[in-house]
């Protein structure tokens, strides 16, 4: 039988994630600017639909940094296990808005990739991570 070495899986699950959701976050705060992103990718992709403009300002706003964060905390093994879960309900927040445009929404790009590594990221126990640190 294979001896698959844990460590480096979810190793490179949470750096992957990581640098993906902080470059994400990156561009979107600092090349992009959050207010741009929540008029641009919130406020006028959803006027016709049913969620109030203020919950859309709101959400475009705090999710740039939001990623931002979290692929920070992320490349530094910090939190790691609440990270992921955030990021799962920031992944369940943006599909259901790609739904609600295109109700037959594909997710096999980004999505189901971040989803696929979350979940390895939480399937496999922090301290079998290549470099967790014990928090005696």
């Amino acid at each position: 039988m294979q001896h698959f070495d844990f460590r480096w899986i979810r190793f490179f699950a949470r750096m992957l994630l990581g640098i993906l959701f902080t470059m994400a976050g990156w561009w979107k705060v600092m090349v992009l600017g959050s207010g741009n992103h929540a008029q641009q990718f919130f406020i006028s992709g959803y006027a016709d639909h049913w969620i109030p403009e203020w919950l859309l300002w709101t959400l475009g706003q705090i999710i740039p940094y939001w990623e931002l964060a979290a692929g920070i905390l992320l490349l530094l093994g910090v939190f790691t296990r609440q990270v992921a879960i955030s990021l799962g309900f920031l992944l369940m927040i943006t599909t259901y808005g790609h739904a609600l445009q295109q109700p037959l929404f594909d997710i096999d790009g980004h999505t189901f990739t971040r989803l696929m590594l979350i979940f390895i990221v939480l399937l496999i126990p922090a301290r079998l991570d290549l470099l967790y640190m014990s928090r005696k």
